[in-house]
């Protein structure tokens, strides 16, 4: 990619990026948020078009209109958020599409077999998607640019949502795919995930290309002010914010549910802890081990056998979630494009889902639309 441009109205998303990425490796694409990282890869993945530089791919340079000419030059895309349909089928989701490659029978399922293990995606063809994690939704979306024939992946923030182990087994995956000499340019900001997967690194800071490096010759810190542009400051040690007064307590806590055959299982069991005002407490295991399962049950959105939640002394075990945002719990989901967001809504139309009866966001029974979108601006501006 060369002298790479891209303008949208009253700003400037990307400007003379060069890239090169060599075949047969993990190049890595490193900057802060809004950095421009995921607008430069739509761009290579035809879903945005330049307004000024040039694409070539295997020596040859090509203008890609849309997605479709993406694929067809072999070149992939996964995206942070993924696009997959919960009601279908993993087979039904990979072949949507792609339906004169393989068919939708016993082909195409041969097919999907022999990808996924080849690249040891352990893929369960008839499993619904709905009942995966993050990380199989992930390895489904892999899959599904492998099956059109991709030699160039994509990967936008792939690790953003998995636990530890997950990336793992991600960067396993990765490495697979490249001894395979399939090329895989992957984007992200955690800088030591970037260093022990990438073969080549490439900082971009504010839309421009800074620096390319390899990782073996370079450290985090390096990196990190390369993306900010100046020296990192220095830590400065502040005196604790913890206090000893209970804010949030969660006792003998127990939910079950029942699976597709109608056999309950326990998804929490005596789960119990207490936060501190001024506290950050994490709750660490491996996905599918009930910490979605907790937070809902605290949110009020699943409702446990036995147990109790207390919130600065008040007993809030049975009180609907509204009175638990009004209380001051915030949530914010895994998925938030899934749970969290309207995303063809505005800001402040998000900004007071679930706050619409309180004021300045309503007058009596009318929404005071002025009055919402002053206080969106005030946290904004916050």
């Amino acid at each position: 990619m060369r002298g790479i441009t891209k303008r949208f109205p009253g700003v400037v998303a990307n400007r003379d990026i060069d890239i090169t990425v060599r075949t047969g490796t993990v190049h890595a694409l490193c900057g802060e948020n809004g950095a421009g990282k995921s607008t430069l890869m739509k761009i290579l993945y035809g879903m945005q078009q330049p307004d000024e530089g040039t694409i070539t791919v295997g020596g040859e340079q090509v203008v890609l209109n849309n997605p479709g000419d993406a694929i067809a030059r072999g070149i992939g895309m996964v995206h942070q958020h993924f696009m997959l349909a919960d009601n279908l089928t993993v087979l039904e989701n990979v072949v949507l599409g792609a339906e004169k490659a393989y068919g939708i029978g016993g082909k195409a399922r041969a097919r999907i077999k022999e990808i996924s293990d080849a690249y040891g995606l352990n893929v369960r063809p008839d499993v619904l998607v709905e009942e995966l994690g993050v990380a199989d939704r992930q390895r489904v979306e892999i899959l599904k640019v492998l099956y059109r024939g991709a030699k160039t992946l994509i990967l936008d923030e792939p690790t953003a949502v998995l636990v530890p182990q997950e990336v793992e087994a991600l960067f396993d995956n990765l490495r697979e795919l490249k001894a395979e000499g399939l090329t895989v340019i992957f984007i992200s900001h955690k800088l030591g995930e970037v260093l022990s997967v990438a073969d080549d690194i490439t900082v971009i800071r504010r839309g421009t290309t800074v620096a390319t490096v390899e990782p073996r010759g370079t450290t985090p810190r390096q990196l990190a002010e390369l993306m900010v542009g100046s020296e990192l400051p220095t830590p400065e040690t502040e005196e604790s914010t913890v206090t000893d007064v209970p804010m949030l307590t969660v006792d003998g806590l127990r939910l079950t549910q029942s699976d597709l055959d109608g056999v309950e299982r326990i998804i929490l069991d005596d789960v119990s802890f207490t936060i501190r005002k001024g506290e950050v407490l994490g709750i660490a295991g491996v996905e599918g081990n009930g910490q979605s399962e907790l937070v809902e049950a605290i949110m009020g959105i699943r409702r446990p056998e036995s147990g109790t939640i207390t919130l600065d002394d008040a007993d809030i075990a049975h009180v609907s979630t509204r009175d638990r945002r009004q209380a001051g719990i915030g949530y914010i989901p895994e998925d938030r494009h899934r749970h969290g967001l309207l995303l063809e809504a505005p800001l402040w139309e998000n900004r007071i889902l679930g706050h619409v009866a309180e004021r300045p966001n309503s007058r009596g029974p009318l929404l005071d639309i002025k009055g919402a979108r002053a206080d969106t601006q005030r946290i904004v501006e916050a």
